[in-house]
């Protein structure tokens, strides 16, 4: 051919996975071809149409001519050549060979396979009236009907020839309702449910436009799909227990692009015109949105060789990977939240139609792109069928081709000038000038090049991503394995068949120029049917027996699948990487309902391993990022374990920047963790500075008990508490200094009864307390005996049960309780009431003004739970001691009674 200006060049060195050998370059009409000199080494079969760029790099300090070249399966290979002239011949006879003005030059019309499949019938493989009478049409129900209107491709060009249409619905009334319909595509069946007779049409969007035009014609149409099961033949046969009628009009768009579409005449549907049916948007971008999302992906992989090649001065393609993929910059390329939304939208379908036994009819804008992806996904789900490789062959001919996705516009097949590219040589005699123009020349080449290729995007690529999550979710649901679905996009960018390689199906039965492809190329289902491709393409660990709808097993699911949009990967196979390399690791959090992945770890500070690591009875501590309420200084702590080291824990219960440990004090003055689940009920005890040491045994942290903490791998969130604990300290001290005032007020009574002194020591204020301004309070205590004291850590628990543990917000002014707790409160502190007198006190308390600042109730012990709670009491019941009251000898300012 003219287009080949060399056909064979010697000594061409060749760096492919990560090695660099020696050998030859053959070109032929539709194939790059590298011999190895080495004969055991596989020969390398490049189709033209499978590269996506090729760059001319400049000379190397060796002298050679490099060309790298990456393909469409995101592989990259070098070739270095002795001689200037030789590369530039095949950089420019592989640019002519991989350009095609039509579809007519590409490889499937040349192609001839060496040993005839030994399976045929590829091209008929799919027959409307046979896969839509397996589901039922005409025999299960007579709710639907075949139609010829499109007979001829003059009703809707893009729309397959033979369509099922409600039977409610006239030919003369499809006509009228195609012109509310963009493309004239109507909604039309693709899916009539096994279980329930629920439906999957697909349609494109309505012509609303501003003016807010409707079509009653189209409205009766939709009526009619949403109420084919009331047909009389296709009424189940018994009740469809916790089905409800939710007729779903599913939008693929997001929202704003759905309304912005109003402008060009077009939008969504009016939901007041539209009965018994309800509208949700799934939020999947535009292809524009995944051909670029797609290509920051390709960008990284690239950039990964490259950063590879120049550590050791090789050539992209001949070092090893010795640099991670920047997972990071994988994850901003939203390709993962893209699948993540069709992975979604498709669930819902599947839902909808399954558990709700209802209609589902879903578009986009033209119902060729997204409307095929999610029909088609959630047909897979619904159906086990689909799930094998006869199956799947006939699901990809029905919603992909037959329904008219744009094959040759979104792959992109006949190539353009824009990814061959030539860099300039970059050595000292260049001039600034010549570089600068090099520049110009490349920025205009890019912006030049996208409206040329503005059509393609990764459409179907993203469906058998999508196909690989599933099968990756429930690997024994498949017949056909990965490699199946890697071979099928291989061929389909290859343009080694004929079946993706024209727009809808009008285009491939007519062909172009009179080139019929089902008589000039093969069929790839011949290619994937026969004996040698079958054995390959089997999953060795499909079951067919767990599809049995009648099984009854506890795991049993009538052989239908719910996809997790959240489980979400790369498929690093397909990317030729690895699986940490693309996702990080991953790792598995076991949870009742059975264990669930995480997300992918692109970091050291995203691996649970690291992170903290607690008994699941503790909670995590509240975050000390947000500014503890000040306005009611009442939450103290209840850690003390009788009645005067209450009010001390009241006081110390300021230390709130660190979470509490609830501990209990021992005869021998030593603390012990509490026989609680360790629940912080309240602000931890603090010292008056971050560096202080505390002198009162249920706050003794010292450098034995941090060590503690340290080793129980809660140190990460101490150390991620000390940024604040500094500032938390000195807001908490101000806002609790007006408490030392009222304590130094308070009487200390005289006697020799040590337990009464006991209980009074405690109110003296400690030094570093300043003067504020004076909160009254009144604060009530029972004591209890405490009990024993256990480690939680070892393996005896204690033999009472913990029926009611206080567990709340620190920082939070309102507190929950218990119902004994709350019964007890309005019994003691009701307005309605009287107080019981105590014959101590002389004079009686008198009640808040309800302008005053609320109060909490300590209580100390509980004789049936063996923890100290909290009761809080409401302004209008708090009782305190006023300001002006005498001291008297007779008063007891806790009112607890002398003994």
């Amino acid at each position: 051919m003219d287009s080949i200006r060399v056909s064979k060049v010697e000594k061409v060195l060749c760096g492919k996975s990560g090695g660099a050998h020696y050998g030859s370059l053959h070109l032929t009409a539709h194939h790059l071809i590298f011999r190895y000199e080495d004969s055991e080494k596989e020969e390398m079969w490049v189709p033209y149409p499978l590269i996506s760029l090729v760059l001319k790099l400049p000379q190397t300090l060796h002298g050679q001519s490099p060309l790298t070249f990456h393909t469409r399966m995101f592989e990259t290979f070098s070739l270095s050549f002795e001689k200037e002239r030789d590369a530039i011949d095949v950089f420019e006879s592989v640019k002519e060979l991989t350009v095609c003005t039509s579809v007519n030059q590409l490889y499937a019309f040349f192609y001839t396979p060496n040993t005839p499949f030994d399976t045929t019938g590829g091209w008929s493989l799919y027959s409307p009236r046979e896969e839509f009478g397996r589901m039922g049409v005409g025999t299960r129900t007579k709710a639907w009907r075949f139609t010829d209107i499109n007979k001829d491709y003059a009703f809707s060009p893009t729309y397959p020839s033979r369509l099922v249409v409600p039977s409610r619905i006239s030919d003369s009334t499809l006509r009228y309702a195609s012109k509310y319909r963009s493309k004239c595509r109507i909604p039309a069946l693709t899916y009539l449910h096994w279980a329930n007779f629920g439906s999957i049409t697909r349609s494109s969007q309505p012509m609303v436009g501003i003016k807010q035009n409707r079509s009653l014609q189209d409205e009766k149409l939709v009526e009619a799909v949403f109420q084919s099961h009331h047909f009389s033949e296709s009424r189940p046969s018994g009740p469809v227990y916790g089905a409800t009628s939710t007729n779903l009009i599913v939008d693929a768009r997001p929202t704003a692009n759905a309304v912005a579409n109003t402008a060009k005449g077009a939008g969504t549907e009016n939901m007041d015109n539209y009965k018994d049916a309800k509208k949700v948007y799934s939020g999947i971008d535009h292809i524009h949105a995944m051909r670029e999302s797609l290509a920051k992906v390709v960008d990284v992989l690239r950039e990964a060789d490259n950063v590879a090649a120049s550590v050791i001065g090789s050539l992209p393609g001949e070092a090893q990977q010795l640099v991670v993929v920047d997972r990071q910059a994988l994850r901003r390329s939203g390709w993962l939240r893209h699948m993540s939304n069709i992975m979604e939208g498709a669930a819902l379908i599947v839902r909808n139609i399954h558990i709700n036994s209802s209609h589902v009819l879903v578009h986009c804008s033209d119902g060729w792109d997204r409307t095929s992806q999610l029909s088609a996904l959630a047909q897979l789900c619904l159906d086990p069928y689909y799930r094998t490789i006869r199956g799947f062959q006939i699901l990809v001919e029905k919603d992909w081709v037959s329904f008219g996705h744009k094959f040759l516009d979104r792959c992109g097949h006949l190539s353009s000038d824009k990814f061959f590219t030539s860099l300039p040589e970059t050595g000292g005699t260049g001039s600034g000038a010549d570089a600068a123009q090099a520049f110009l020349v490349s920025v205009q080449n890019r912006f030049t090049s996208q409206s040329h290729l503005k059509e393609t995007s990764p459409c179907f690529h993203q469906f058998l991503e999508c196909v690989r999550q599933l099968q990756r979710q429930y690997p024994s649901r498949f017949e056909f394995n990965e490699r199946f679905l890697r071979q099928l996009l291989y061929h389909l960018y290859s343009c080694q068949f004929g079946n993706f390689l024209y727009n809808c199906e009008r285009e491939r039965r007519a062909g172009e120029d009179g080139v019929i492809p089902s008589e000039r190329a093969a069929s790839i289902w011949d290619f994937f049917n026969s004996t040698s491709e079958l054995e390959k393409n089997k999953n060795d660990a499909y079951d067919p027996s767990l599809d049995d709808p009648s099984s009854r097993y506890p795991s049993a699911d009538m052989g239908v699948l719910y996809p997790n949009a959240k489980d979400i990967r790369f498929w690093h196979e397909l990317y030729g990487r690895t699986e940490e390399e693309m996702n990080g690791r991953i790792v598995v959090s076991q949870t009742k309902e059975g264990p669930e992945f995480t997300s992918p770890i692109d970091s050291l500070e995203d691996d649970p391993v690291n992170s903290i690591s607690v008994p699941a009875g503790i909670p995590l501590p509240p975050s000390p990022a947000r500014t503890p309420n000040l306005s009611n200084p009442s939450v103290v702590s209840p850690n003390a374990g009788n009645t005067s080291e209450a009010l001390t824990a009241g006081l110390r219960g300021l230390w709130s920047s660190l979470p509490d440990i609830p501990q209990r004090t021992t005869a021998d003055n030593t603390t012990a963790p509490s026989s609680t689940s360790l629940r912080p009920s309240g602000p931890p005890l603090r010292p008056s500075s971050p560096g202080s040491n505390l002198s009162h045994p249920t706050r003794s942290w010292t450098a034995n008990s941090t060590d503690t903490l340290y080793n129980t791998g809660v140190r990460s969130v101490w150390g991620k508490l000390s940024s604040n604990a500094t500032a938390a300290f000195s807001a908490m001290q101000d806002a609790y200094d007006g408490v030392a005032k009222d304590f130094k007020a308070l009487p200390r009574p005289s006697g020799d009864n040590e337990d009464a002194q006991g209980k009074i020591s405690e109110l003296q204020p400690r030094e570093r307390l300043g003067d504020g301004e004076r909160s009254a309070y009144r604060v009530t205590s029972q004591s209890h005996s405490i009990g024993s004291t256990y480690n939680p850590w070892d393996n005896a628990k204690p033999q009472k049960a913990i029926h009611d543990i206080p567990s709340d917000n620190p920082w939070s002014t309102t507190r929950s309780r218990s119902p004994r707790q709350a019964s007890l409160s309005q019994d003691l502190f009701d307005g309605k009431k009287s107080l019981p007198l105590d014959p101590t006190v002389a004079h009686p308390p008198r009640r808040l003004e309800s302008g005053d600042s609320s109060g909490v109730r300590i209580s100390g012990q509980s004789q049936d739970v063996g923890v100290p709670y909290l009761t809080v009491v409401s302004d209008e019941s708090l009782v305190l001691e006023q300001e002006d009251q005498p001291p008297s000898t007779n008063i007891d300012p806790l009112g607890v009674g002398f003994l």
